[in-house]
């Protein structure tokens, strides 16, 4: 009898380390994108003269960080622009970063990590343009 009590409880401590192990390989189920911290969004990317933004539908606006990933993100859209100001449509994942207190500027930043698509617009806005 002691012998079958002593079975089942190292049987069953090694169930449980089973199952440790496999949780902290994958915590809450997400996949290593989703572990990442970076964030995914889509919109309208326009970058002229040191500036980028990002906008996300008619609500968000994001200022994007300059550095080579928003450069290769520009050269990609070349394609779909007729002058330098058009936007593009794309889709990014990147580390949002709140404005400082005290500095100017959009509320957030992103920091483009990884491009995921790039197109036209579908719908271009009217854009009055003055100098022409």
């Amino acid at each position: 009898m002691l012998l079958l009590c002593l079975s089942l409880f190292t049987n069953c401590k090694e169930e449980t380390k089973q199952e440790t192990t496999v949780a902290n390989e994958n915590p809450y189920g997400k996949t290593a994108k989703q572990s990442d911290g970076l964030t995914l969004l889509g919109g309208e990317f326009s970058y002229y003269a040191d500036a980028a933004v990002l906008q996300i539908g008619s609500s968000s606006i994001y200022g994007v960080v300059l550095n080579d990933k928003m450069k290769e993100l520009y050269t990609m859209g070349k394609p779909y622009r007729t002058e330098p100001t058009d936007g593009i449509q794309v889709q990014v994942r990147g580390k949002i970063i709140p404005k400082e207190e005290g500095k100017e500027g959009w509320p957030n930043s992103i920091e483009i990590k990884e491009i995921i698509s790039v197109k036209a617009l579908t719908n271009k806005n009217e854009v009055i343009k003055i100098g022409k």
